[in-house]
């Protein structure tokens, strides 16, 4: 698994400006995760409202993650988006159904249709079903929920947020009643920026869960207490890092050694 660096001043005070702007929001911490990456993406405080979970969405996407699923974009400009934080936290493939793409729309149809359906095919049969993220192509979509309806597998998560005015509303309001897992951008909004935050913010989540998760030390290592007291031949400092969503990882140095520089 790729390492994260401490988030920077400027992103953590961003998002502490950010959650006192929006004020209480009864969402789910994951949830909440989301659609404050979204804000910090778009500059648009209002976006909470338009903003649609399925119960447990963002635990399914972040399962999915950690199981291996490759991220799915309908666009390159997506696929940029998120390929920077999917290296750095999980290693998470990302994949454009562009590579599937014939390199000319066929009569009555899109690129991203047809990449959609050829993608569809190859990756589905994953032992995680993609996350598949559409922030450009509603045709994209439409063809995923066709594919569905007939019987293929379902995505693990859709992040549906098409932008625009020509068919968007409609596969929005199709996704809706599908049934599947989704994070969805109601109205004319989105993009592939908007996409990509939303993953971003699961990508980032499932790594500081990683971080903080408990580590069983072999003796005589032992933990510090909160009181400061150690136990075993080396004790331990704890050395708090600040500023990580919340949640501080906790870094474990034997005592009279510095922490690298960049930790």
């Amino acid at each position: 698994m790729a390492g994260m660096a401490q988030d920077h001043p400027i992103f953590t005070e961003s998002i502490r400006r950010i959650r006192e702007a929006l004020g209480p929001t009864a969402l789910h911490p994951l949830e909440q995760q989301v659609l404050e990456r979204l804000v910090h993406s778009s500059g648009d405080l209002t976006l909470g409202g338009l903003l649609q979970f399925t119960p447990g969405a963002c635990d399914r996407g972040l399962e999915a993650l950690r199981s291996g699923a490759v991220i799915l974009t309908d666009t390159a400009m997506a696929a940029a988006a998120v390929a920077p934080m999917a290296k750095r936290t999980l290693g998470t493939q990302v994949r454009t159904v562009l590579e599937w793409a014939p390199d000319c729309a066929p009569q009555g149809s899109t690129r991203t249709a047809v990449g959609m359906e050829r993608a569809w095919n190859d990756l589905s049969g994953d032992r995680s079903s993609p996350l598949l993220l559409i922030g450009s192509a509603p045709t994209a979509l439409e063809r995923l929920l066709d594919l569905v309806a007939a019987g293929a597998a379902a995505p693990s998560l859709v992040i549906g947020m098409p932008v625009g005015f020509v068919g968007v509303a409609e596969s929005k309001r199709r996704l809706a009643a599908s049934g599947l897992p989704q994070i969805r951008l109601e109205g004319s909004r989105g993009g592939a920026g908007l996409v990509g935050a939303a993953v971003n913010a699961l990508l980032r989540a499932a790594q500081l869960e990683g971080i903080a998760s408990p580590v069983q030390l072999p003796a005589p290592w032992q933990v510090a207490v909160a009181t400061g007291g150690t136990s075993g031949e080396f004790g331990a400092e704890l050395i708090q890092l600040g500023g990580i969503d919340g949640r501080n990882a906790l870094h474990l140095q034997p005592l009279g050694q510095k922490l690298p520089s960049g930790c």
